[in-house]
């Protein structure tokens, strides 16, 4: 399904701090949002999953309007995958990812076969079988970010959001995550949107990127198109250089004189 956000605005106590957003995110393609800190890129992704409602315009998935569903319809069409933090340390990971299962649930029902199935299917494609009994606390960053991941799997949606999923993760880690998030978008054909800081990352896993400053897109592209020295310079306000990658070709983006 598409995400299709249209003419949106949003924010907090009736303050803006995004305007006239106009973003559609295709299935099988990652659209990574970057800007500034502050500019709103986690303000974007709530309001694209539904829990923050827009002041103005609307997010579609497919063709309903998002704030038009239930809490629970929205679970079972939109998941969010955030950094791991504050995870329940005395859970277990299977407890977790059966939590992705909750929007098909019904009052006091409990997870069938079907629902565990769904979850220790989650857990092998992020490869994280092996710590289906290990509580949340005992795992790595890393591996906490995986857990997440597959309780979004097991949410089975066809729109995933991550905000900063690679933060506070070592190169191998992040490196490993960019690679999950890449083929599962590629094999479910889900429509990603994504939050990342890195912007060599970004050049790496997106297929287009929207660039935000001063409330808006202020460029949209492919990561050739948006990640240029005098595009960058003006949002971030530093002198930055930008070179094909040696192995590669993509953007290779130099912050500094």
């Amino acid at each position: 399904m598409v995400l299709d956000l249209q003419n949106l605005s949003c924010g907090y106590f009736d303050a803006s701090i995004l305007s006239d957003i106009h973003l559609k995110v295709l299935p099988g393609e990652i659209v990574a949002i970057v800007g500034p800190n502050g500019v709103g890129k986690t303000t974007l992704i709530r309001a694209a999953s539904g829990c923050l409602k827009p002041l103005a315009g609307r997010v579609l998935i497919g063709n309903q309007e998002l704030r038009s569903l239930t809490a629970s319809m929205r679970a079972q069409r939109v998941s969010v995958v955030s950094q791991a933090l504050n995870l329940p340390e005395a859970y277990t990971v299977i407890d977790v990812v059966l939590m992705g299962r909750t929007p098909y649930l019904n009052w006091f029902e409990r997870e069938n076969q079907q629902d565990y199935d769904m979850a220790m299917a989650a857990l092998e494609r992020t490869e994280t079988e092996n710590l289906a009994m290990r509580r949340i606390g005992e795992l790595s960053g890393g591996e906490q970010q995986r857990v997440l991941i597959a309780r979004a799997l097991a949410q089975a949606t066809p729109v995933m959001l991550f905000d900063e999923p690679t933060a506070h993760l070592d190169m191998r880690h992040q490196e490993r995550l960019l690679r999950l998030i890449r083929s599962l978008c590629r094999e479910d054909q889900l429509a990603v949107m994504i939050t990342l800081h890195d912007l060599n990352l970004v050049s790496r896993l997106a297929d287009r990127v929207a660039l935000l400053s001063d409330g808006r897109v202020h460029k949209l592209g492919t990561p050739g198109e948006v990640l240029t020295p005098d595009v960058l310079a003006d949002v971030y306000g530093i002198q930055i250089h930008v070179m094909p990658h040696p192995l590669n070709g993509n953007p290779l983006i130099l912050p500094g004189e």
